[in-house]
């Protein structure tokens, strides 16, 4: 057994408060108290800095009773893992799963995720990336609001739960990778100020004061994210962490935080004998994000990119609302399957300036593509998915596209049915004040999109939860039992060909504004789009091309009976090969 200790370099005396008694902890270099005796795991304790009330621990591994609750003493090794030797699916052909472990079942918990577990393995896909799951406020919530960022949420299952979960997926082949958040902390429960210099008033991020990456002894808070960030990768056996909005975190250090965690990933692969991956979710359009070091990168795996997503959505959807004002024609998707990126800094009309970098010989597996994700359903007023918004020709379109482009793809749960639960923005703060404040600031972020305030739920209503939740029976309804068929067939091809590879090939994109056609050639493959409401005759590179697999079933006659041409029905996608 360990012995508590904590770096509290504000305080003038630390306690240990525990088994109904304070005992004074001693004082230890840089600002670190620790305890005279051990805690028994399964103990519960707490801080007391200076007299004042018991506080939980900044690394607490278990918050059972909530983020303002005591922590309960846990020591790492007492799961019993059965995944020796286990080593993730690479990289290269990955297919990503995103889901929220509050709705993705009924029950709403690690646990009950499991049982959904061989759905997934059915689907092709090979990595499951789940929402952040450090403790935050109430039992709902998306993650994102996290305070204790090293306890698995008590609601979903706490510790072993989350470990049971991983244990489960690695039986079945699929790779973790767990949604952390680094750039802010959630307004109910942050005790870490009491504690330490973990803010700094230089910068201001739409949650608050910025945390201290770069500023006056940000030594330790850098090492506490380095630890939290170690201890999902190795005590839970993560493969992986996605980063939240790297764009907010705020550095200006010569070495910034993000290239210091990805050096020590790297060690941390040595060391663990398995290759791991970091993401990021950036706003930047920055390709140095995820380039190596060796070429002035930060040295991250991958990142997230909006502008596919963006430019997908607006054409497909006709939207111009908000950051969609940018977008809307077929020229910018052609852009963003040659480039990766559309803003490589090109003067942005939504944002008023120039935005991005040119990703210069971009790899395609540094860039992670997807038709929808939580955000991009969730922070829309009535939290609808692009199946209550497309016909379905279109949103076969959408899935050939996001699955066979040379980006890594990621699907968000519920979408390779057309699952037509939404995914609305939910909380649980048990304070009023706070819980109107979320509800006041929604509206106003929804104002930039047109939509009114009476159209949008309340997000402390658990209605507006439960609505959220997966209904699973839909799997076997005919229409979407069709797309689910789709989604696993795109996949399969995917993985089984060259389709898997990555390359980008700026020359492999041809399209017709005025037709409303686009296709994407990639090696041997061809993916043929036709997106107007009519039948259209697409032109084919010289070649033999044979129809692999269609959204319509007369493609292949239509391939037989022409001469260089693809007749293909009105919104409608057709995959071909040649010799």
């Amino acid at each position: 057994m360990s012995k508590p200790r904590v770096w509290a370099p504000r305080a003038r005396h630390v306690e240990l408060a525990a088994a109904g008694q304070r005992r004074r902890m001693q004082a230890a270099a840089d600002g670190w108290w620790q305890a005279a005796e051990p805690l028994a795991p399964g103990q519960d304790y707490a801080f007391v800095l200076d007299g004042g009330k018991p506080l939980p621990d900044p690394c607490s591994r278990w918050q059972p009773r909530g983020v303002h609750g005591p922590s309960r003493w846990l020591e790492p090794d007492q799961f019993t893992w059965d995944d020796a030797g286990w080593r993730p699916p690479a990289w290269d052909g990955a297919v990503v799963y995103e889901l929220h472990v509050g709705t993705f079942t009924p029950a709403g918990t690690f646990t009950a995720a499991v049982e959904r577990l061989d759905h997934l393995a059915a689907l092709g896909v090979t990595h499951v990336e789940l929402m952040p799951v450090a403790e935050f406020s109430g039992d709902r919530g998306w993650g994102y609001d996290g305070v204790d960022l090293f306890a698995p949420h008590h609601a979903y299952g706490g510790p072993e739960g989350l470990q049971q979960l991983i244990n489960a997926c690695h039986r079945r082949g699929l790779a973790v990778i767990l949604d952390v958040v680094y750039n802010h902390l959630g307004p109910a429960g942050n005790y870490l100020a009491p504690y330490g210099p973990y803010f700094t008033n230089r910068y201001q991020t739409p949650w608050g004061e910025a945390l201290n990456f770069d500023g006056a002894d940000n030594g330790e808070v850098r090492r506490f994210f380095i630890a939290n960030a170690r201890m999902w990768l190795r005590d839970y056996h993560c493969d992986g962490l996605r980063l939240d909005a790297v764009h907010a975190i705020l550095d200006h250090s010569a070495l910034p935080f993000l290239e210091e965690l990805a050096a020590a990933k790297r060690d941390w692969e040595a060391e663990l004998g398995r290759p791991l991956l970091l993401i990021a979710e950036s706003d930047a359009n920055d390709p140095r994000l995820s380039a190596p070091p060796a070429l002035g990168g930060q040295g991250l795996d991958a990142q997230w990119n909006e502008d596919f997503h963006h430019a997908l959505h607006a054409y497909l959807t006709g939207e111009r609302n908000g950051y969609y004002a940018d977008f809307g024609s077929l020229a910018d998707l052609a852009t963003a399957l040659r480039q990766t990126f559309v803003y490589d800094g090109r003067y942005s009309r939504y944002r008023r300036r120039a935005h991005g970098r040119p990703p210069a010989g971009a790899d395609g597996r540094r860039f992670v593509a997807y038709a929808q994700n939580h955000d991009q359903i969730g922070n829309r007023a009535q939290g609808d998915r692009l199946s209550q918004n497309l016909r379905p020709g279109q949103l076969r379109i959408a899935s050939a596209l996001t699955l066979l482009s040379p980006f890594t793809p990621l699907l968000f749960q519920g979408e390779e049915w057309g699952a037509t639960t939404p995914f609305l923005y939910f909380t649980d703060h048990p304070e009023p004040e706070l819980a109107q404040a979320v509800r006041d600031g929604r509206r106003r972020e929804f104002a930039a999109f047109g939509w009114t305030p009476e159209a949008i739920p309340d997000p402390q209503d658990p209605t507006t939860f439960a609505r959220s939740r997966l209904r699973w029976e839909e799997r076997d309804e005919p229409e979407h039992r069709e797309l689910l068929a789709w989604h696993r067939d795109l996949i399969a091809l995917r993985r089984g060909s060259a389709l898997a590879r990555h390359e980008v090939d700026p020359a492999g994109v041809a399209f017709d504004e005025a037709a409303g056609w686009l296709t994407l050639r990639r090696g041997p493959w061809l993916v043929a789009c036709n997106f107007a409401p009519q039948a259209n005759s697409l032109p084919l590179p010289a070649g033999v091309w044979r129809p692999r697999l269609a959204s319509a079933a007369d493609v292949a006659a239509g391939v037989a009976a022409g001469e260089g041409q693809l007749p293909l029905p009105a919104e409608s996608v057709a995959i071909l090969a040649t010799e």
